[in-house]
């Protein structure tokens, strides 16, 4: 089927036939509305470049903003590869190894001790969530004006902040278990070994290398770039009382950003672990990220799974009224980006998902064996 790209984009808003997952005869606003989901913003990628990208609904229900390709979302967990990133970008410099005992890098706190090991915790092991971190919890976000925690705080369990001291509950690489303190730590070991505040560091190794211009490390988003900002949207679409939480745990939840950024940022994945580019960092390092480490299905920041007859990583976020999902494929420089600023957007990503892989033929459709 050859087919320009309004086209495409035509066919996927439109009705589809035949009934999947009982969306026939929706178009997207309207799957949208179903879900109670004000806004939505879609980048795909193909062939190793933004093929489009474009903003449905609205960003703020009590405002009547539209959503645009610009519009900012919290991109909630998928903060975590990014911060990955970072790390693998000062370990390629040989600031650091992935190996090395974090606590002899740490300068503002020391973990906890494991009470089931004495193995050192190395940033391999925070990064793929196998260090045996027991936490598992997500953030639930501060309201704007609230004094916030420091990284420290959190990590030795200070009453400011609202999440549990996170304590050992097995031996690294026993078992996989997602952390979101374990990416907290590897923003503070960032901080303490560069010196400088954590934005600076990933604008200077990451956002402004690969040009994403509309992402910012930025907690609480200041005046002016708020203008440009999703609101938080409740499980029924209702406008929340303030309009986002403040997230000072950048690393595991912070960075505000867009589709068509983020996409920049799968491309660059894409094409760093074949060999094409090294804007960030070179083959290996990038290959650490979409290769999993021999326990559970995580590589250095990214989800590792197969659907149908391809291999993907991918990464989900979910934050206080938002909801978003980065899927790529490994080989063949495509994927998407979509966020969303509902609690119920996840739905809405799963149902535009299936259009967009069954309309380009992606390899996560299930094929006969040959």
């Amino acid at each position: 089927m050859n087919l320009d790209t309004h086209e495409i984009i035509k066919l996927i808003e439109g009705p589809q036939q035949p009934n999947r997952q009982g969306y026939d005869g929706l178009t997207i606003p309207q799957i949208m509305a179903r879900h109670s989901v004000p806004g939505l913003s879609v980048a795909v990628i193909k062939d190793f470049q933004l093929h489009w990208a474009k903003g449905y609904g609205q960003a703020d229900a009590l405002a009547g903003t539209n959503v645009s390709t610009e519009t900012l979302f919290q991109a909630a967990s998928i903060s975590k590869p990014v911060n990955v990133m970072a790390v693998l970008k000062a370990v390629q410099e040989g600031v650091f190894s992935l190996d090395d005992d974090v606590n002899s890098l740490l300068k503002s706190f020391r973990l906890p001790d494991n009470p089931y090991s004495n193995i050192p915790i190395t940033a391999r092991m925070l990064a793929s969530h196998t260090s045996g971190l027991g936490d598992g919890f997500g953030f639930p976000g501060y309201e704007p004006g609230k004094p916030l925690p420091t990284i420290a705080d959190i990590i030795t369990g200070h009453s400011l902040s609202n999440v549990a001291k996170p304590e050992f509950s097995r031996t690294p690489f026993e078992a996989f278990k997602y952390s979101g303190a374990g990416s907290v730590i590897l923003q503070q070991l960032l901080i303490d070994i560069m010196g400088e505040i954590y934005p600076e560091i990933l604008q200077k190794s990451v956002l402004g290398p690969l040009k994403m211009c509309d992402s910012y490390f930025e907690q609480p988003l200041d005046s002016a770039r708020d203008l440009n900002a999703a609101r938080a949207h409740g499980s029924s679409g209702e406008a929340l009382d303030v309009k986002w939480r403040v997230y000072p745990e950048l690393a595991a939840a912070g960075l505000w950003t867009t589709p068509t950024d983020l996409a920049k940022f799968v491309i660059e994945v894409q094409k760093s672990i074949l060999g094409t580019s090294n804007t960030v960092l070179d083959q290996a390092h990038a290959q650490s990220m979409v290769n999993p480490v021999g326990v559970g299905d995580y590589g250095l920041g990214f989800r590792i799974l197969k659907e149908g007859q391809g291999w993907f990583f991918e990464h989900g976020g979910g934050n206080w009224g938002f909801r978003c999902r980065l899927f790529a494929h490994k080989l063949k420089g495509y994927g998407f980006v979509m966020m969303t600023n509902a609690n119920q957007g996840t739905a809405v990503v799963s149902a535009v998902k299936e259009r967009i892989e069954t309309l380009y033929n992606w390899d996560s459709i299930a094929k006969p064996a040959i």
